[in-house]
């Protein structure tokens, strides 16, 4: 397959106009639909934007690459466009597009498509490339462009991996064996179709250029291409790792290693080998996860973040699942039948109550056991699940000995928090402890040195603090519930309100874990003040947007209409777009309309046993109408405060 095998002449405008990259996107996906790949515009659009949220495909030097990896292509394909005059893309240079290229890929295992495309996104780093594309008069000559490019560039690599030359595929690696590699690298980004790929072309431009070799492993969409073997990283001065997502790291124990952005392998090749190669690399060392990262080694406090996160987001599928069962539970159930058995008197209410149970009862060992992964990797999971698991169940040596009538004290999401980091720490302790064994027991650290020891010293450690976590967790949650009147509306306030600071950051996140845990103890109305908050930022945004019509350009008044969704549906995401371009007006607005409606819905005496689901889960909520009430009042103070704040705007 070729690069014009994936690109139809109807899939191709020449000299186009665009006003701003929404407008570029915009066209571009219709040429996409002409050319026949698509099954659902629409989701392959919102696809392309997910990718842009997580960074921009305007690569520099005037090109731009939008793309996505989706269910909605039908087909590999691509489309492309080319502008007289510079368009604004929010490049990495900053600078203005003038030739764009979008790609369309099926989220299927077949990915010999891929690599065309990575051929493609190589030959977009040579500038007479781009400049002859640039100057095509027709759409054929614009193909012609492309063909002859590709067969000049890959025409040997075609024939080696064909078998046609295999004596010169020998002596390729009979001169690489001889001459080994100075430098290695490793490139990805978080889809792997285009910027995985000009990063490796730009890093061996480069250290051709400079006189080095060098060998580039790709993590793409394909899978891992190229891959770096063990005597290679043995033999190697140094190893690149310019990533957007994880990579294997384990194996570059004991080498120079710097990490980096795949971005900065585009675009400061020369730079990261002149690192590479100047011997003031710092060593990387897997255990403690010290690698020196470009953008400065990750502080206390954002490493114990990035630990919690890898807890969390691992825990929210069984909480939000297991949580939404049991709303429903209740919600098919009739309390008049036994108020006391509330949530299992009829058999469809017994199933949802069960089932979301189990799924619920795993929220604490999950959380307790990725912290622990994401400090001492793979043998830190066993050991921090079963921290979690001692957490949850409130074993002590009092009830585990008969002694008295010692009843089991469960120290609940603080207990299992602290487990997840105990246990991470404790096998990278064991790991440490076990340097010193001979080689040939090697293979038993893993299968039965760290899960052995690590279990058993956990679940000592954790039989041993229980008591003190629990009673701490159980003056917590005595304290909250006792609160009332001012204290109460004041906490639904501050919730509320973190919820739009940033809407899916640390200060949101920081309000919902904390809502998902008081479900634990029964705090419905903390979990009801946390989801209403989250609820107001782009509905804020939508009735801005619908009352004060020119603060808005007409696309984005278009676009802002999606948020009324996107709110009812406890997507607070919808609203960073305009956040993003407009922080100083929209986050206040924002923040005062959630701390209104979490206030409110503290003073209603609202409930919420879902943690999340959004209006979907309303016949759920305690006092439903005085919630739909609070959140309609926020989200129209959050509205009227964004219209006075906002200026004008010109269609332009």
């Amino acid at each position: 397959m070729k690069i014009v095998d994936l690109l139809r002449r109807d899939s191709i405008c020449l000299n186009g106009k665009a006003s701003g990259k929404m407008d570029v996107i915009d066209y571009m996906v219709s040429l996409m639909e002409k050319g026949g790949h698509l099954s659902d515009v629409k989701a392959y659009k919102q696809a392309v934007l997910k990718r842009e949220a997580e960074g921009t495909t305007g690569i520099g030097e005037g090109v731009a690459i939008p793309h996505a990896k989706t269910d909605a292509v039908l087909s590999p394909g691509l489309a492309a466009m080319t502008f007289s005059e510079g368009v604004e893309f929010d490049s990495l240079d900053g600078q203005p597009v003038r030739l764009v290229f979008m790609i369309g890929a099926p989220d299927t295992k077949d990915n010999v498509h891929l690599e065309v495309l990575s051929r493609l996104s190589m030959l977009l780093m040579d500038q007479r490339f781009r400049e002859h594309l640039l100057h095509a008069k027709s759409p054929e000559a614009f193909l012609k462009v492309i063909d002859v490019a590709e067969k000049e560039k890959f025409a040997k690599e075609d024939k080696i991996s064909e078998g046609a030359s295999a004596a010169a595929q020998g002596q390729a690696l009979s001169d690489q064996k001889m001459s080994g590699y100075q430098i290695l690298a490793v490139t990805a980004c978080p889809t792997g179709i285009a910027h995985t790929y000009m990063a490796q072309e730009a890093l061996e431009q480069q250290a051709r250029k400079m006189g080095y070799r060098i060998k580039v492993e790709t993590n793409g969409s394909g899978g891992v291409k190229n891959a770096l073997t063990r005597d290679e990283i043995a033999a190697a001065d140094c190893i690149i790792i310019a990533a957007d997502k994880n990579v294997e790291m384990a194996r570059f124990e004991g080498k120079p290693v710097i990490q980096t952005r795949v971005s900065d392998g585009i675009h400061k090749p020369g730079e990261l080998i002149e690192r590479a190669m100047g011997g003031q690399v710092p060593v990387y060392h897997h255990q403690n996860q010290n690698g020196d990262r470009e953008e400065g080694r990750d502080g206390v406090g954002h490493g114990i973040y990035k630990h919690l996160m890898n807890g969390v987001s691992h825990m929210l599928p069984f909480v939000i699942g297991g949580g939404i069962l049991i709303a429903l539970a209740f919600l098919l159930d009739d309390y008049q039948i036994d108020p006391a058995n509330f949530g299992m008197n009829t058999p469809a209410a017994a199933f949802f109550k069960t089932i979301g149970g189990q799924a619920f009862g795993f929220m604490l060992p999950i959380l307790s056991g990725y912290i622990a992964m994401s400090i001492a990797d793979r043998p830190g999971l066993a050991v921090g699940f079963v921290g979690g698991a001692v957490a949850n169940a409130g074993y002590t040596f009092g009830n585990m000995m008969h002694y008295g009538e010692a009843e089991p004290i469960s120290s609940g999401f603080l207990g299992a928090l602290l487990a997840g980091f105990l246990a991470g720490y404790i096998v990278l302790g064991l790991q440490k402890l076990c340097a010193g064994l001979p080689k040939s027991l090697e293979g038993m650290k893993p299968m039965l040195i760290y899960p052995v020891a690590g279990i058993g010293i956990m679940g000592f450690v954790m039989v041993l603090i229980n008591p003190i976590v629990g009673a701490i967790n159980t003056g917590m949650n005595q304290a909250l519930a006792s609160m009332g009147g001012t204290s109460k509306v004041l906490l639904g306030a501050v919730l509320g309100g973190m919820m739009s600071i940033d809407m899916g950051g640390p200060f949101n996140k920081a309000a919902y874990v904390f809502g998902t845990a008081s479900l634990a103890s029964d705090g419905f109305d903390i979990m009801a003040a946390v989801m209403a908050g989250g609820m107001v930022p782009p509905i804020a945004v939508a009735l801005c947007a619908t009352v004060f019509k020119n603060r808005f350009t007409k696309k984005d008044r278009q676009s802002a209409y999606v948020n009324y969704i996107m709110g009812l549906s406890f997507i607070s995401e919808g609203a960073i777009p305009y956040a993003a371009a407009d922080p100083l007006r929209v986050i206040p607005s924002c923040v005062i309309g959630s701390a209104v409606t979490g206030a409110l819905s503290m003073i209603f005496g609202c409930g919420l046993r879902a943690p999340h689901g959004g209006i979907f889960v309303i016949p759920t909520v305690i006092h439903p109408f005085q919630y739909i009430l609070a959140i309609a009042a926020g989200s129209v103070v959050g509205g009227l405060l964004m219209g006075i704040l906002k200026k004008p705007v010109s269609e332009n």
